[in-house]
């Protein structure tokens, strides 16, 4: 019988498996493209604007934000984390022009950052994470500039969620990515929720956008996979393939985006 794997967040090793890292090459081009489509909406060029990652892990995002060219600061409550994103960034730094990002360690109720500072906020993998959302809100509303917007992608609370996120992921043998607790019901939040939440804090929610594999049978997959090591974290994307999906109602991961009131 093979050996199940190692299930580690944030970890240098090759062998683990990092569910954290999983899921940002999986939604790296869905998040993008929705930022993209967001900066269209509102009318932000990147070139000379400034943006924050929150929940940035190794960095993919906030790299992918500086090739847009945002001038990016980003910030995980990881220290390994923010670690594997500077060398990370160093090394690819000699395969192409250095992009300006900005690595921090901190929580993202306290993120140390300028008031009124950055153009574009971003969180990642925070709000499902989150228990208490107020204090992480109030410093997003904080750092945003008054024109800027705030982006996030997060978790509904669906039976279908709870059956991937707080099943699949972190209890099923076969596809468990995630350490038992990532996860908790009352940590995945409905749009309205985050409607609400957002508006306690001067910030009016404009959008939300449905995002999911084109194939729902091609996550299962590419979990399984990676879990038994026959493919790396590079090699998940184009096999789950996740794309935007504005028009249907979301029933596990979306996106939202808003600004102040």
């Amino acid at each position: 019988m093979a050996r199940a794997p190692r299930i580690e967040l944030d970890s240098p090793l090759p062998e683990t498996v990092d569910g954290r890292q999983i899921r940002a090459v999986a939604f790296q081009t869905s998040r993008l493209e929705y930022v993209d489509k967001t900066l269209r909406s509102v009318g932000l060029t990147a070139a000379g604007s400034r943006a924050l990652v929150v929940g940035s892990g190794r960095g993919l995002l906030a790299r992918g934000l500086a090739g847009l060219g945002f001038d990016v600061v980003a910030v995980d409550p990881s220290a390994s984390a923010t670690a594997i994103a500077r060398e990370t960034d160093a090394r690819e730094a000699n395969e192409r022009e250095r992009v300006a990002v900005r690595y921090e360690t901190a929580p993202p109720e306290e993120l140390g950052v300028a008031d009124a500072a950055f153009d574009l906020v971003y969180y990642a993998d925070t709000f499902e994470v989150t228990p208490a959302l107020d204090p992480v809100l109030a410093e997003g509303a904080r750092a945003l500039a008054p024109d800027g917007v705030l982006i996030y992608d997060t978790v509904n609370r669906t039976p279908v969620s709870r059956l991937i996120y707080l099943i699949a992921f972190q209890r099923l043998p076969m596809t468990r990515i995630m350490p038992p607790g990532r996860y908790a019901a009352e940590r995945l939040r409905t749009p309205a929720e985050m409607t609400e939440a957002l508006r306690r804090h001067g910030l009016r929610n404009e959008d939300i956008c449905d995002f999911k594999p084109r194939d729902p049978r091609s996550l299962v997959k590419a979990t399984m996979d990676r879990r038994r090591g026959r493919i790396t974290d590079e090699e998940i994307p184009p096999i789950v393939d996740f794309v935007l999906a504005p028009d249907t109602r979301p029933q596990v991961t979306y996106l939202g985006h808003a600004r102040k009131a």
